[in-house]
């Protein structure tokens, strides 16, 4: 797997994990790659040609991000390889502050967001397009001001 700079051209060659399919339609959406691509550091993983994976940290304000992260059902194999490029990622772009967001029913999603040093902060209703819950998570590293 390879990691490259984000572009918003990728997200028209990701077909995302199903537990994300309520985004695909955005993926089209000129405008949406472009916003994520303005908002702060991001990434793009492949396997040959094919994208696996775009995630990033959308600067909210000074020292505060937000976690993002579309995933295509192929990532699998190369989520070991993920996970290390995300906590890099991490380190290398320092925030006070990073929060995500998981689907309340996806087992997968809150344990990738524990692996990755996210803590549990309560529950977002109606939070998706769809109007899905979401269960809120944030990463404040311990040697964060307050």
């Amino acid at each position: 797997m390879m990691i490259e700079p984000f572009h918003p051209e990728h997200l028209e060659r990701l077909l995302l994990q199903p537990s994300q399919a309520m985004l695909q339609p955005a993926l089209a959406d000129r405008q949406y790659g472009e916003h994520l691509y303005s908002g702060g550091p991001a990434y793009t993983g492949l396997a040959g040609d094919q994208v696996i994976a775009c995630i990033g940290l959308f600067e909210m304000w000074e020292n505060r991000a937000y976690a993002w992260g579309l995933i295509a059902k192929e990532a699998g194999p190369h989520f070991i390889h993920i996970t290390k490029a995300v906590l890099r990622a991490m380190e290398m772009h320092q925030f006070r502050r990073i929060e995500t967001a998981v689907l309340c029913n996806f087992t997968q999603g809150h344990r990738w967001a524990r692996l990755l040093g996210f803590k549990h902060e309560g529950t977002m209703k109606s939070y998706t397009p769809t109007g899905e819950d979401c269960e809120l998570y944030a990463r404040v590293p311990c040697n964060s001001r307050r």
